[in-house]
């Protein structure tokens, strides 16, 4: 059915083009940076606190985005300095620039989950995959011909897109305050997508900062990685959805890290829960015989995965297996190569 039918409302039908903004709310600019991946692009925002500038979330870290924020500093933002930048959670394209921004005069503030994963993964460069990596994708069931090119190529590096960050930040504490842009925001935390992702929701009008946590249209992808291969975000993300649902009203505009601001936000979180729900019980038809995560991605996305998606795919298809085991929906043993195989109860 329709977002218009149920309910969801997007009042900007097109976002900002580069190198420019859009006022959502009084004091509040909206602006994207491209991104080199089949989701192209996330937003940022600007809000105005008088004499300087806090910015939430910086985009990768890539001359094209230097050129596009100089741009957009220049320009919409008025020349006035970032005093204050703030991070919603680690993710590359949200962390990238943050130690760009801080190298000229904005302090940082983030969860201190956040700091910590990005500052390690910053300073965890490596060539090739290490042995753990290989073994998680092993276990996973990942596809020979794949992980024969992921043996040699170099993996995906954080340093590769995010400025190295500072020694020191402020961190962003759940059930805290903060005052920006001319409001006082409540901080909410959400996990699954993140750990520990940072939302704000104002107590002065209807305004909520969502990142990744809050999306239209699309969901975030919860995956399970080589550094925590017993990992269940799926419990997490659910979690966190009930958690936030008393606080969400249908007149809230919510600016998400992606895709076009939105309200009508207890539908969508709805959306976001049964769409877990409904994936979880195709899987559990699916497993009637035993399967690897690789094996499982037709009945989880319902449609073909290329090469681009597949690493998302598989670690998110772990992420909802680890689900159905931990809970005792499915049971788990090793096959002859290594793999894992689950298999409904």
């Amino acid at each position: 059915m329709p977002d218009g039918v149920t309910g969801i409302r997007y009042p900007f039908a097109d976002p900002p083009a580069e190198g420019q903004a859009i006022e959502v709310a009084d004091g509040v600019l909206w602006m994207r940076l491209p991104l080199p991946m089949a989701l192209d692009h996330v937003n940022v925002y600007a809000l105005d606190d008088g004499d300087s500038w806090t910015v939430i979330d910086t985009g990768f870290a890539s001359k094209r985005s230097r050129a596009i924020w100089t741009a957009l500093l220049d320009g919409p933002l008025a020349g006035k300095p970032v005093s204050r930048l703030i991070v919603t959670h680690h993710h590359p394209d949200h962390v990238g620039l943050a130690g760009w921004f801080i190298a000229n005069g904005a302090t940082l503030h983030m969860p201190r989950t956040g700091w910590l994963m990005a500052r390690m993964l910053t300073l965890d460069e490596q060539a090739t995959p290490p042995h753990e990596t290989l073994e998680f994708y092993r276990r996973a069931g990942m596809n020979a011909d794949e992980l024969a090119l992921r043996r040699s190529e170099r993996p995906f590096n954080f340093a590769d897109c995010v400025v190295p960050l500072p020694q020191g930040y402020q961190r962003l504490l759940d059930s805290g305050t903060i005052k920006m842009g001319g409001r006082t925001w409540d901080i909410r935390m959400g996990d699954g997508h993140a750990p520990e992702h940072a939302t704000f929701w104002s107590r002065d009008d209807n305004l909520i900062i969502g990142g990744d946590q809050l999306l239209p249209s699309i969901s975030a992808n919860l995956g399970v990685y080589a550094t925590e291969p017993e990992a269940d975000p799926v419990t997490d993300w659910l979690t966190s959805c009930e958690r936030l649902a008393p606080f969400a009203r249908d007149d809230q505009l919510v600016l998400g890290g992606h895709k076009l601001p939105f309200t009508g936000l207890p539908l969508r979180l709805t959306q976001m829960i049964d769409n877990h729900h409904g994936a979880l019980s195709r899987l559990l038809v699916h497993l009637t015989e035993p399967r690897t995560a690789g094996d499982c991605f037709p009945a989880l996305f319902k449609r073909n995965i290329g090469r681009s998606e597949y690493g998302l795919a598989l670690v998110e298809s772990v992420a909802h297996l680890n689900h159905l085991h931990q809970s005792g929906k499915a049971s788990r043993i090793m096959r002859d190569d290594g793999a894992w195989l689950f298999q409904s109860l």
